[in-house]
């Protein structure tokens, strides 16, 4: 994967100051994300019940029974939770780069989406299963995709909390980091294991499957990254993943068996 070269006479990041700057970006986003979700696992594990007993909700009310609160309580958390995206963004063009650099743009509609649409459908398709075997082993909580009020914007939200997390981590665990490690000199397969691991560390209040799972994904996702130089393919896939099982559990939740 090649890097732009700043402009002439722009300082020129040298990997003491790109660790500084990952860990600040980190410290403020998914990292911080992480060390919560270690937390919570903890606090799992020591509960009285065992971990298929307990729920991993990722999307429900803030505010129940105040429906227009609670959809305000949801649009400030999406916007505050894709804050660092642009912190990103300004460090790149601090860099003389920009998000173009990681290929968050629109040069290529057609192909990243196609691209984004065959992953989702691979990606998608095999986590559930996986999901599902975890669960049986009592390995992972149950995950609560979706547990908003039956409003009228509850779709609406659950799309937009599934774009969130396609930017948001796509846009900082892969492009980002990716690009940064590359230009601190990392090999490619180093970067991209510390990109995965990242990547399992803030599922972990899932459980156990909510990281090995999370960890496989951030490795594909990595490898296609700097294969392709891109992120938004990712972030198509990502979006399409989060937002059929947002909506699609909101849809089966206490109408089908197999699903906790």
């Amino acid at each position: 994967m090649h890097t732009q070269s700043p402009a002439a006479g722009t300082p020129v990041l040298g990997p003491r100051l790109i660790r500084a700057e990952l860990f600040v970006v980190f410290a403020v986003s998914l990292g911080a994300s992480g060390l919560v979700a270690l937390v919570r696992l903890i606090g799992a594990l020591t509960a009285p019940k065992d971990l298929k007993g307990q729920q991993a909700v990722l999307v429900g009310s803030m505010a129940p029974g105040r429906p227009w609160f609670d959809l305000t309580l949801q649009l400030v958390g999406i916007a505050v939770n894709v804050a660092p995206v642009a912190l990103v963004a300004y460090l790149l063009v601090r860099s003389a780069e920009s998000m173009r650099t990681i290929g968050m743009d629109l040069r290529e509609p057609a192909r990243d989406l196609r691209r984004g649409a065959a992953l989702a459908a691979v990606i998608g398709g095999t986590g559930l299963a996986f999901y599902l075997l975890v669960y049986a082993m009592g390995v992972n909580l149950a995950v609560v995709a979706g547990n908003l009020p039956d409003e009228w914007w509850r779709v609406p939200v659950l799309l937009l909390a599934a774009a969130q997390n396609g930017v948001l981590e796509e846009v900082l665990v892969a492009g980002y980091l990716l690009h940064r490690l590359d230009q601190a000199g990392w090999s490619p397969w180093r970067a991209v294991a510390l990109s995965a691991v990242l990547r399992g560390s803030y599922h972990l209040y899932q459980g156990f499957g909510g990281f090995v799972g999370n960890v496989v994904m951030g490795v594909v996702f990595g490898r296609l990254y700097q294969r392709w130089g891109r992120a938004m393919p990712l972030v198509v896939a990502h979006t399409l993943i989060d937002a059929v099982a947002f909506v699609g559990y909101a849809a089966l939740r206490g109408r089908v068996s197999w699903l906790p």
